[in-house]
């Protein structure tokens, strides 16, 4: 289980190690190195709108991603570094996605990190992370239809293309992949059975 840093310093200790990278919480002291990875064009070219982020947009992200600790045990948004240098490389992301109970597993580079296998290492960590440590049954990935290098990362980890689906307010491929093969969800039975009550007593009434 992730052990959860509360630590006011700039830099708290990583709590996930993979081969290469460190995984930490982000804190206010991290904005820049957002700002700068959000700023690049081919970074963000296939990020919502494609445009670069604001100084104000990631001062509302700064508000946001250090509480969803709290909000989330377990989940969140992470700083990635290299091990042996101490560079920042991006985020990677166990999370919620917004108003879903859909877990995503999500992440975001440097443009000088990519096709060094990063994406991928931090990734599956995360994934296995979710399912052995947090219990999940279910974690997604989404991407833009286009972005066929984020896809082959999502398959690489052993996610499943299950074709398209709406998310964060547009049309993007998502990709599954599941604890269990056996394994459905039980909300729709508890769904159907509810609206079943329901409609008997609607009749007696």
């Amino acid at each position: 289980m992730k052990t959860v840093v509360r630590d006011n310093d700039a830099d708290p200790p990583p709590w996930m190690l993979t081969l290469r990278l460190a995984l930490h919480d982000i804190t206010r002291y991290h904005a820049n190195e957002l700002y700068e990875l959000d700023s690049d064009p081919r970074v963000m070219r296939y990020i919502g709108s494609g445009q670069s982020s604001t100084h104000a947009q990631i001062d509302a992200v700064m508000k946001r991603l250090p509480r969803a600790y709290t909000v989330y045990p377990g989940l969140g948004t992470w700083r990635a570094t290299r091990r042996d240098s101490g560079d920042f490389v991006g985020w990677f992301a166990l999370k919620y996605i917004p108003g879903t109970a859909e877990v995503e597993v999500g992440y975001r580079l440097r443009y000088g990190a990519w096709g060094r296998g990063f994406a991928t290492e931090g990734a599956r960590e995360l994934v296995r992370y979710g399912f052995d440590d947090l219990g999940l049954q279910r974690i997604v990935g989404v991407t833009h239809p286009d972005n066929e290098a984020s896809q082959r990362v999502l398959q690489k980890i052993g996610l499943t293309d299950i074709g398209w689906g709406r998310y964060y307010g547009r049309a993007v491929r998502v990709f599954e992949t599941v604890r269990d093969p056996d394994w459905r969800p039980v909300w729709p039975e508890r769904g159907k059975a509810a609206m079943t009550r329901r409609r008997r007593s609607l009749r007696r009434a």
